[in-house]
C-alpha cells in the first residue's frame, strides 16, 4: 500500500508545480554528449549531428496498468521507464534520453512521488539516459505516468524486413511477468479476506520481479553487435508472443512456424503454471509484459548465435501464403492468434 499513517506527508500544494519539478529533478545529472540542455527551461535541446533518432512514448495508468496495493512506488518509476526503453532498444537503436510526464491525485505526498522519481532516477542511471524534461498535472483518477525515450540510430531495424526461411529467434524466457501477476493478484485478495496474513513470496522471486522489475534487452543489442549479427526484423514483446509474431509477420508479409517444444521457459514458470492449473504455452503465447526481444536473423547467422544461452531459436519464416502456425509437441498445426494484452476491451 503506498499510504502509511506513520510516514511524513508533505503537501503537494505547499511545493507548487514548479516547485516540484525543481525537487523531484534535483539529482537528476546528465551524461549524454548530445544533451545540450536538459530540465529547466521551455524545451530540451538536443544535438545528434549526423544521426538519426528514435522516439517512443508510453503511457500507464492506474487501476488499468499497475495496481499500487502491490507496486512498490519505486518499482513503478524504474518499470515506467524501462517499458519505453524497450521499444528504443528494438529499433536496434540506443537510448539517450527520456521525459517523464506525470498527472497525480491529492492522496499522494510528496513522500510518495519522491518514491516514484527514485525510480526513475535508478533506472536512468543503469541504463545511461538523461532525464530532460517532462510535466506534472493534477488528476482525478489517481496516478497517470507518460514516459517518452528518445534514442540515436545508425542501422535501424523495422518490424517489416523479415524474409521467407529467416529464423525466429527470441530473448530470455517468457511467460514471467504474467505469471507472477497471477500470484501478487492471489495474494491481494487473501489479504483482502486477512489483513494479518502475510504472504510466503519466496517461491515465486523470480517471476514477480519479472512482473515489478522489469529489464529492457540493452544487453541483447549489444551482443548482437559482438557478434556480428543484424537482425532483419525486431520488435518488444510487450504484448505475448502469439501477438508480436502477427505484427512481424504481417509488416514483412511473410508467414511463420512457431515451435512449441522451442519456446523458452523458466522452471519457475512451469511450476506456477502447473499450481494454477494453467497451459505454460498458452501464458508464454498470450502473457505478455516480457520485455524480451523477438527478431529473425538469416539462416546464414545461425552459427553465430546457436550457442549463445541468451538467444533461442523458435521458429522460422515461410511465405505468407502457408500463414502463421503454431507447431505444438505433437506435430500438429494451429493458426496463432492474437489473444494478448488489448486495450479498450470490455
Amino acid at each position: 500500500m503506498i499510504e502509511d499513517k506513520n510516514q511524513q506527508r508533505t503537501q503537494l500544494s505547499d511545493l507548487g508545480e514548479f516547485g516540484l519539478i525543481d525537487h523531484l529533478t534535483k539529482n537528476f545529472k546528465m551524461s549524454q554528449s548530445s544533451t545540450i540542455k536538459g530540465i529547466g527551461d521551455d524545451a530540451a535541446v538536443l544535438a545528434f549531428e549526423n544521426k538519426k533518432i528514435v522516439v517512443s512514448t508510453d503511457l500507464l495508468v492506474e487501476s488499468v496498468h499497475f495496481d499500487l496495493s502491490y507496486m512498490p512506488l519505486k518499482h513503478l518509476g524504474y518499470k515506467a521507464v524501462v517499458v519505453n526503453l524497450s521499444d528504443v532498444y528494438a529499433m536496434n537503436a540506443k537510448a539517450t534520453q527520456i521525459t517523464v510526464s506525470i498527472a497525480v491525485s491529492n492522496r499522494f505526498p510528496l513522500e510518495a512521488l519522491e518514491e516514484l522519481y527514485a525510480g526513475i532516477e535508478t533506472a536512468a542511471k543503469i541504463y545511461n539516459v538523461d532525464v530532460v524534461g517532462g510535466d506534472t498535472t493534477s488528476s482525478n483518477t489517481g496516478l497517470l505516468i507518460s514516459v517518452t525515450a528518445i534514442g540515436e540510430v545508425e542501422d535501424e531495424v523495422y518490424r517489416s524486413g523479415a524474409k521467407p526461411n529467416d529464423l525466429l529467434v527470441v530473448s530470455g524466457d517468457l511467460g514471467g511477468a504474467f505469471m507472477g501477476l497471477q500470484v501478487l493478484e492471489r495474494e491481494k485478495e487473501v489479504y483482502k479476506v486477512n489483513p494479518n496474513n502475510q504472504p510466503d513470496l519466496e517461491p515465486y522471486t523470480y517471476i514477480i520481479e519479472r512482473q515489478l522489475k522489469p529489464e529492457a534487452r540493452k544487453d541483447v543489442i549489444q551482443l548482437l553487435k559482438d557478434l556480428d549479427v543484424k537482425p532483419t526484423s525486431m520488435i518488444d514483446i510487450s504484448d505475448g508472443l502469439s501477438s508480436e509474431i502477427i505484427h512481424l509477420c504481417k509488416q514483412s508479409n511473410v508467414g511463420c512456424d512457431l515451435y512449441e517444444e522451442k519456446i523458452p521457459l523458466d522452471p519457475q514458470v512451469i511450476s506456477t503454471c502447473e499450481e494454477f492449473n494453467i497451459d505454460s504455452t498458452t501464458v508464454a503465447l498470450n502473457g505478455g509484459e516480457d520485455y524480451e526481444l523477438l527478431f529473425t536473423v538469416s539462416q546464414a547467422d545461425f552459427p553465430k548465435i546457436k550457442a549463445n544461452p541468451s538467444l533461442s531459436v523458435i521458429g522460422f519464416m515461410k511465405d505468407a501464403k502457408d500463414g502463421m502456425h503454431l507447431v505444438t509437441r505433437g506435430d500438429s498445426k494451429i493458426p496463432l492468434k492474437a489473444q494478448g494484452w488489448k486495450n479498450f476491451n470490455d
